[in-house]
């Protein structure tokens, strides 16, 4: 099962990837394992805003890209119209 998701950077932007194993991915944002994205090792540290479930690599990607294309408000508007938010920082 793959997963589509986006993380709160100190900074205050997200950060959207995909992933098998999202505890492992946050971990390497983090700094705790190593890897991670280039973009959050100077954004530390991150936290898990959002995730949602695909089928396979290639929907997930799909996904990844849809949420990538929009601006920060409309990121910020998808992420608040979903069921499975975990968090979102105050605007």
């Amino acid at each position: 099962m793959w997963k589509m998701y986006v993380v709160a950077c100190a900074d205050g932007s997200y950060y959207c990837g995909i992933t098998t194993d999202i505890k492992r991915r946050i971990d390497e944002h983090n700094g705790i394992k190593k890897r991670g994205a280039k973009y959050t090792r100077s954004r530390r540290p991150v936290s898990l805003l959002y995730e949602e479930s695909h089928a396979d690599r290639s929907s997930a990607s799909k996904a990844e890209a849809a949420f990538k294309k929009k601006n920060r408000k409309q990121k910020v508007h998808y992420l608040l119209n979903q069921n499975n938010l975990i968090g979102l920082r105050k605007e």
